[in-house]
């Protein structure tokens, strides 16, 4: 029966495997080299197989050994994290946290100011653009987008419900007549989100589900906010987020259009990068994001009070 395994050989294994010499790892660990040879041959006779092939110029790994290191590898990476998660919780966050977020999210801001003034160690740099960001090259710690994520390699934590809804000017359905449903986009102008008019589409929840319907228009834009000007000066029918909306159906300078055709809910998320080896100030700040809006994700919500979701006073 293999003997107990001591927990102390394993790191100075790892080295061995990492430097690929007992020479090397001696150096690096501070010890004798015949210490680290011995201990190496410790754990293998703990384990009972081999994990380091020797030769007289050289060593390598078996192919047990290969596992065995990506096991003990893996494994003290998660003590490690566990640790410094446990050191994190007694520091106070400080440092910059770069803050990406759509060019018309104005509650942002004023989370981020409430955050600062909880957090005085904090820095903030807060790039808001609809532009879609690469985190990782654009050296984003936190961005907040809304809709559906498509499949990516970023860390995603729901915030809170979104929704997107058609509108337009009333002088303009009075010219175009109104859409009743998704086939009728082609006889209208559409204000096109992005940065050219030439193959735009929007969502639409049909008969059968979820489909896509191929849009025209005379006007592109890349912030939603130019997307209500627009529709409100009569440029076509658009789809922007409901709180967008809001203020301008109630005024009667927008209508709702295609109301059972509105695409699927979203949501507003907070993505990042990895959970791995998030600075404190970072994790700070999604927690407090989570936390401000996390009465939008209970069974009450939305209520009618909030500038967030006005549309819902408003019938929208």
């Amino acid at each position: 029966m293999p003997d107990a395994v001591d927990l102390n050989d394993i790191p100075v294994f790892l080295k061995v495997a990492e430097t690929g010499s007992f020479t090397a790892a001696a150096g690096v660990l501070g010890l004798p080299k015949t210490t680290v040879s011995r201990r190496v041959a410790k754990l293998e006779s703990a384990i009972g197989v081999r994990l380091i092939q020797r030769t007289t110029r050289s060593l390598s790994l078996t192919d047990v050994g290969r596992t065995y290191y990506r096991d003990c590898r893996e494994a003290l990476d998660v003590v490690a994290d566990a640790s410094r998660r446990s050191a994190d919780t007694q520091q106070e966050p400080s440092g910059t946290v770069r803050v990406s977020g759509p060019a018309d999210t104005g509650f942002l801001a004023e989370i981020v100011a409430d955050f600062m003034t909880a957090n005085p160690k904090v820095r903030v740099e807060l790039v808001l653009t609809d532009d879609h960001l690469n985190l990782v090259e654009e050296g984003v710690d936190v961005g907040i987008r809304a809709g559906n994520l498509s499949d990516s390699s970023l860390v995603a934590r729901k915030l809170a419900p979104s929704r997107r809804v058609f509108v337009a000017a009333p002088a303009y359905l009075v010219r175009a007549g109104e859409p009743t449903s998704p086939a009728d986009l082609i006889d209208h102008d559409c204000v096109v989100f992005g940065r050219t008019l030439e193959g735009a589409t929007w969502p639409v929840q049909g008969p059968d589900g979820p489909e896509t319907v191929p849009i025209h228009g005379r006007i592109a834009v890349n912030t939603m906010q130019s997307a209500v000007q627009a529709a409100i000066h009569g440029l076509g029918v658009a789809l922007i987020p409901s709180p967008l909306a809001a203020e301008a159906v109630r005024t009667g300078r927008l209508r709702r259009v295609l109301r059972a055709f509105e695409p699927p809910h979203g949501g507003l998320y907070a993505v990042y990068p990895s959970n791995r080896h998030m600075p404190v100030a970072v994790k700070a700040f999604v927690d407090f994001v989570a936390e401000r809006m996390a009465w939008l994700r209970s069974p009450e919500a939305p209520g009618k009070h909030d500038p967030l979701l006005a549309d819902i006073a408003a019938g929208i």
